[in-house]
Formats: structure tokens, sequence, C-alpha cells
């Protein structure tokens, strides 16, 4: 699963002609096909070539190379946000998503063509950011400010539930047709049939005042730097790059060891994965409101730990499996949500697309290299040890993160 992360937007930086959105639930099918190429490489992908034989780390690397391209999208937001019209751009990133979903579910899955699916998984994962600049632009220009709150919330919705689409859809229908690739052709033609919420859209027309690319550049330098001199902003900085409930178990492709088929996968991992990381999300939102949300966050990412931990426990067994994924997924909700609210709070109401998928694409590091540690931990010590690694990795991470916050905290000045 891949990070979405939403800003509030400051009144100075609306740069669009007027067109205001009122109904927020339009952004949950705008953001859907972010969500679905995500959740079809985590699981419908995982699952069928772990079925094939490829070994998990080979797996894990494949859903890393979906999440790497996450961590340096901010080089060409600036073009979403200066060149052409964001409608385009929507239309360019949805289509090539469910193309490029397509052509992996025709695919033979074997050992000889996973460059090809590298290959594939990338263009989607850079594609498929243009779905998501083209809807943040709609979002921080044409909503108005008192409900760029639910625009967020059903903006996250479509994200979490597109993956649950792509994942749990592609690979039951996968796993129960007589031609697999039929899969691939529903899960294309559902991404494409999204750019027809732009039609509905208010006319979106660019002032000049828009900044060109450099312009743009130098203005997530001054911004970038403006939160880096904080405090405040230099430990979210910080947070954002540890791995902390980086959700990288790649539950698709060891499902066999629960002996779970792959309809319950499609089920778990999938719409009701995707509904319990929606539900997560929703209770953080409820504690971030009552606590620092760095230790918030913390907290949620031992529940992520804990929860995985836990598995090594109890039988392998589907209802075991069942259980534990869910829980996983509900707390992977409830640690995204943490993260984005530390964004939030860091960059305050700077919501220009490119300023903020610079602090989205931060937040993507570790969910890439948690996901490649997982694999490699998995077929080198065993899945009791990746399970461990999930707790052990961000414990230490928080520790040190904390001891970080004490040795910089501002010294009182003794009083005579």
């Amino acid at each position: 699963m891949t990070v979405h992360i939403e800003a509030e937007s400051g009144e100075d930086e609306i740069h669009a002609s007027p067109g205001t959105i009122r109904n927020p639930v339009i952004f949950a099918p705008l953001f859907a096909p972010f969500g679905v190429g995500s959740g079809y490489v985590s699981v419908t992908l995982a699952y069928l070539l772990g079925e094939a034989g490829l070994s998990v780390a080979v797996i894990a690397t494949l859903i890393a190379v979906n999440a790497w391209p996450q961590t340096v999208k901010m080089l060409w937001a600036p073009f979403v946000d200066t060149i052409g019209n964001p409608k385009a751009w929507y239309a360019v990133g949805a289509f090539s998503v469910g193309l490029s979903i397509l052509v992996m579910s025709i695919m033979p899955k074997t050992q000889s063509e996973i460059p090809i699916f590298m290959a594939l998984i990338a263009i989607s994962s850079v594609t498929a950011t243009f779905v998501s600049m083209s809807a943040e632009i709609f979002m921080a220009n044409q909503v108005p400010p008192e409900m760029r709150g639910r625009a967020s919330g059903w903006s996250q919705a479509g994200n979490l539930g597109g993956a649950g689409l792509g994942g749990g859809i592609g690979l039951l229908l996968a796993e129960n047709l007589a031609q697999p690739w039929i899969s691939g052709v529903v899960i294309a033609v559902f991404c494409m049939a999204c750019w027809f919420a732009t039609l509905a859209l208010p006319r979106f027309v660019k002032t000049s005042a828009e900044l060109h690319y450099v312009g743009e550049l130098k203005e997530v330098i001054r911004n970038v730097w403006a939160v880096a001199r904080s405090r405040l902003g230099y430990l979210a900085l910080l947070i954002m790059l540890l791995p902390i409930g980086s959700g990288g178990v790649p539950w698709s492709a060891i499902a066999n060891e629960w002996g779970t088929g792959g309809n319950t996968v499609a089920v778990v991992n999938g719409l009701a994965g995707g509904g319990a990381s929606v539900l997560g999300a929703l209770v953080a939102g409820f504690v971030c409101d009552r606590m620092d949300l760095k230790r918030a966050y913390s907290l949620f990412g031992i529940f992520v730990g804990a929860g995985a931990a836990a598995m090594i426990l109890f039988p392998r067994t589907p209802e075991v499996y069942v259980v534990g994924v869910l829980l996983y997924n509900f707390t992977v909700g409830m640690a995204f949500t943490g993260y984005a609210a530390i964004v939030l709070e860091a960059i305050g109401k700077k919501s220009a697309a490119t300023n903020f998928n610079l602090m989205a694409a931060l937040s993507n590091i570790p969910i890439a290299v948690m996901s490649m540690v997982d694999g490699h931990m998995h077929d080198t010590y065993g899945t009791d040890a990746m399970l461990l690694g999930e707790l052990a990795f961000p414990a230490v991470a928080i520790v040190l993160f904390w001891l970080f916050v004490a040795a910089t905290a501002p010294r009182r000045l003794a009083t005579g």
C-alpha cells in the first residue's frame, strides 16, 4: 500500500478560475486508480507469482519497485502543476495504470519475465502519480475551506478502497475465471472509467500567476528549508524517514504457509483488508485529535509490529491468517493516518501539489525499504524472523527517535 497525504490549502496559493466543487464524494473515484495499481501489485500479482513458485524476496522486490517512484515524485510534480490541464494529466494516468495492469495480467508468471514486470510496475507507479497530483490540484483549488476535511476523507477512502479493489476483485476474478487475464481487463476498464468523474468537475483554468517548473522547484526548496529549520519540522522529517508502521509484510506471497486459498487471500488482502485499513484510519484520526501526534504515531507503529509478531504465537491455520492480516491492515491504517497528521502539522497550509508531494515522497521511502527487507528476512531467516523484525525495527527506531527528542529539547534557563 502506498501512502497518500492530503494537505490544507492556503488562500494565497489558490490559482484556479471560478468553479467550486460542492460534493466531496467525487474524490473517491478520482483517487481510486492511484490505489488500484498498488493493490493489484501487492495482492493479485504477488499471490499469482507466489503460486507460480517465485521466491518471496523477488515478489517483495516487485512490491518495492511500485513504492520507489513514490519517493521521488516531487521531481515531476511541477510539470503537472505548470504544463497543460490537470484533467488531461489525469487521463494519461488513469489509462496508463489500466493498460499496465492489463499487460501484467496477460504475461506468463515466470522468473524470466521479472524484468518486464519491473518495467510495467514502474510505469504504472509513475503514471499513478499523475492521477493523485491532478486530483490534488482540484482539491487544493476548487474545494471551499469548510469542505477540505471531508474532501480529504473521501480521497483517502478512494485510495484505500482502490487498493482493495485492485487486490481483492483482481485476485477473485483471476482465481475463479477460466481465463485469469480477464481480471486484468475488468480492472483496466475500471481505472479508465474513473476518468469520467473529471467530466463532473467544474472548469479549471490557470491564471498568469502560475509558476514555471524552475519557479516551483525554488518554492519547494524555500518551503522545505523553512520546515527543516524549525524543531517541529526537523522532527517530522526525521520520524517520517523511520521504519515505523510501514506495512511491508507480503501477506499474499506467504498465504500458503497458513494453508489459505486464493479466494480467502483475495477477500482478506483486498476488500476486507481495505475496509480494515479505512476503519483503522478513522480510529487513528480520533486518537490524533486527542494526543501528541508523534506519540500517537509511535504507538501506532508498535501496534503494527506487535500484531505481526503475535502471528508467531498461534497455529498456522486459515482462520489465524484471516484475523491476523485484518488486524495488521487495521493497524497499518492507523499508522498511515498518524503519518499524514504529522506531515500536515509540519507543513501547515503550504498545499500546492508540488510542495506536499515532497512530504508524501519522503514518507514512502521506509515503505519501499521495509518491503525489500521483509522479503530478504523471509528468504534468509524464515517467516518468524521476518515477523519479529516487523516489531524489532520500529521499536529500535522509536527508542532512538525519542532519545533524540530528549537530547535536542530546548533547555530552560534556571532562575535565581
